[in-house]
């Protein structure tokens, strides 16, 4: 018999994760059909996937797109079953590559990116429970106004301090989609937080649209 590779293992088992966590998703509104004895009105429910849907489909594949180049294959399983990629597992991820010097579509880099989302995916799920036993007594603390400023910039800070160390690799590469953004989220007042989502495949999408331009203008 022949020897499954390391990556075919991954695909094997990243998709019969993904379909699993997928048919636990559904199961829990099935699930509350069934004990209360109830069910959905199939029209409001068909006009609010039609008007949602295809919303999340489309974001969905620029995704897959966008973000399995970067984490590989096993990262990009692990992401998307835990979620909040482009807040937490993609700063992650990238952070370890980098120390590590390996890039995403290496052996190495697939097992680096997989421990650091693994890791990343751990430790969220700790500090959630911790969060959960301790929310009551650190309330008053949480919420003191001396510490708000602080919370409202730890996502800055922390791809700050990513994008510092990826803009100096290559700062031509990294103006356009620099300014782009910082127009749209200037000019555009529609896009806030909500919409990073959406904003972060395009803005891949966008630069591998420039790189390539300056690659054969031979300015890259």
């Amino acid at each position: 018999m022949k020897k499954m590779s390391y990556l075919d293992s991954v695909h094997r088992d990243g998709t019969i994760w993904n379909l699993s966590v997928m048919v636990l998703l559904l199961a829990f509104p099935v699930a509350v059909c069934v004990i209360f004895r109830t069910m959905p009105e199939w029209n409001s429910l068909a006009v609010g996937l039609l008007a949602t849907a295809p919303l999340y489909w489309a974001v969905g594949a620029i995704e897959t797109v966008t973000y399995v180049p970067m984490l590989g294959a096993g990262g990009a399983y692990l992401s998307f079953v835990t979620g909040n990629i482009s807040n937490l597992k993609l700063p992650c991820a990238l952070n370890a590559l980098e120390q590590n010097e390996v890039s995403a579509n290496s052996e190495e880099g697939e097992v680096v990116s997989t421990i650091a989302i693994a890791i990343s995916s751990i430790v969220t799920t700790l500090i959630i429970v911790l969060g959960v036993v301790l929310i009551v007594p650190l309330t008053p603390v949480l919420q003191a106004p001396a510490l708000q400023p602080a919370f409202d910039q730890i996502l800055p800070a922390l791809f700050g301090g990513l994008g510092v160390a990826f803009v100096s690799k290559n700062w031509k590469l990294a103006v356009a989609p620099v300014l782009l953004m910082l127009v749209l989220f200037i000019f555009v007042p529609a896009l806030d937080a909500g919409t990073v989502g959406i904003m972060v495949p395009v803005s891949a999408l966008f630069t591998i649209g420039i790189g390539r331009l300056l690659y054969k203008k031979g300015v890259l």
